[in-house]
């Protein structure tokens, strides 16, 4: 593997060195940042850092890339915790019908959603899933993400649930990203299941887990605890199995109600739980005394119309707090992380190197990855972006729906 040098570098941001657990509340402001600088890469690692004035020795090195990003911002490549990413169709008509006044509970109430989705995805080869799939880590790749988390939860079946994870597995071996793979078998009950929702449980736990395990598919397990979905006493259970089959939990919770999903995920030790919309006091007194990071989802509730997580809040109580695109084809078509970026600044206040530790050390933090990556560490693999040239790093965010990413270097 080649060596690489980039020199010139307007701004190195995102430097974290003797780093040991998320960063929390006033943490979460504090972005290292080093002027005109060098950065040199050697076999896929961060090998060093500093000064421009202070460089000398890496020319030595042989089969060396050198890059001049004179006017260019170097960062941590984003680490993206929380995606639907592969699916078989976009739900646009549905975008259409909560423009007509409907809004998601009453679009999946009528058969539209999640089970939408399903429905699609069973009809659909698995190498047409990975091929649509691949095209989509392509474009988050090209907006600056180098580490994602894909979830199954459109399968619904005990075939298509294992169908998506092994497309999963598959893109892991065919991307450059690194990639991190969820059980959400407990997304929606299919319709079979309407009248004996106990039973579709016991399925998820009896036979999906079983064969999850005996493949080696899933990183991690979800549920949708949620009023119309899984209750807390379901979330429980399934979040019991799971540990049983060595998965650790991270949760979709919160999202238009409070049922008390953040207490059973930290009890069960999620390592996040996400969504958030909908908090109280006593889920930031549970979420305070644990580990567990909480993932904000700010491109859902800007396409819903919904709350936004109370991320400000959160951080005045000293909570670890991750941002994630939730990528999926009903409640976040997108999966730019530059404009999570931008709409944590806009709608939650978040300042900009906030956001940008949000999205990048925390978030690898969320999928147990940061040893490896989401900063700017000796040692570390060396995945990061180029911007094309900033006037500063605040412009990141500020220039929404515009990509400043030129270039993502990744390692596997």
């Amino acid at each position: 593997m080649g060596n690489i040098l980039i020199k010139n570098i307007k701004s190195l941001a995102g430097i974290l060195e003797g780093n040991a657990a998320p960063l929390r509340g006033e943490q979460l402001g504090k972005l290292e940042v080093l002027e005109n600088a060098y950065l040199a890469i050697e076999d896929g690692r961060i090998a060093d850092y500093g000064k421009m004035e202070d460089l000398a020795g890496i020319t030595n090195w042989t089969d060396l890339e050198v890059i001049d990003a004179e006017g260019k911002f170097v960062l941590p490549a984003f680490c993206d915790s929380h995606t639907h990413l592969v699916f078989a169709a976009t739900r646009e008509g549905e975008f259409v019908d909560r423009i007509n006044g409907l809004t998601y509970e009453e679009i999946g109430k009528k058969g539209g959603g999640i089970l939408n989705s399903a429905r699609r995805l069973a009809e659909m080869p698995e190498e047409e899933l990975v091929a649509s799939a691949l095209k989509r880590l392509d474009l988050v790749k090209s907006q600056g993400t180098g580490a994602i988390e894909i979830k199954s939860g459109y399968g619904l079946s005990v075939e298509a649930e294992l169908k998506m994870l092994r497309v999963i597995r598959t893109l892991k071996q065919k991307s450059d990203l690194t990639i991190k793979a969820t059980f959400l078998g407990a997304h929606a009950f299919p319709p079979a299941y309407k009248e004996n929702k106990d039973a579709y449980v016991d399925l998820v736990i009896n036979e999906m887990l079983p064969q999850i395990q005996k493949e080696n598919l899933a990183d991690y397990i979800d549920v949708f605890c949620e009023r119309n979905y899984f209750s807390p006493e379901q979330l429980e259970r399934i979040l019991q199995a799971g540990l049983e089959f060595d998965l650790l939990p991270k949760i979709h919770v919160n999202q238009f109600s409070i049922l008390g999903g953040v207490g059973i995920g930290v009890k069960y030790g999620a390592i996040s739980v996400d969504h958030l919309e909908e908090l109280d006091e006593n889920d930031i007194i549970e979420l305070d005394r644990s580990n567990t990071i909480a993932t904000a989802l700010p491109g859902c509730s800007f396409f819903l119309g919904i709350p936004y997580a109370p991320v400000r809040t959160m951080l005045n109580n000293n909570l670890a707090v991750a941002l994630a695109s939730d990528y999926n084809p009903g409640s976040t078509p997108s999966g730019n992380m530059q404009f999570v970026n931008s709409l944590a600044c806009i709608q939650m206040k978040l300042t900009p190197e906030e956001a940008l530790n949000a999205t990048t050390i925390n978030g690898a933090y969320a999928m147990e990855l940061a040893q490896e990556l989401g900063s700017i560490t000796r040692g570390k693999k060396a995945n990061i972006i180029i911007t094309k040239e900033m006037p500063s790093l605040h412009y990141l965010p500020y220039s929404f729906g515009e990509n400043k990413v030129e270039r993502v270097i990744l390692f596997k």
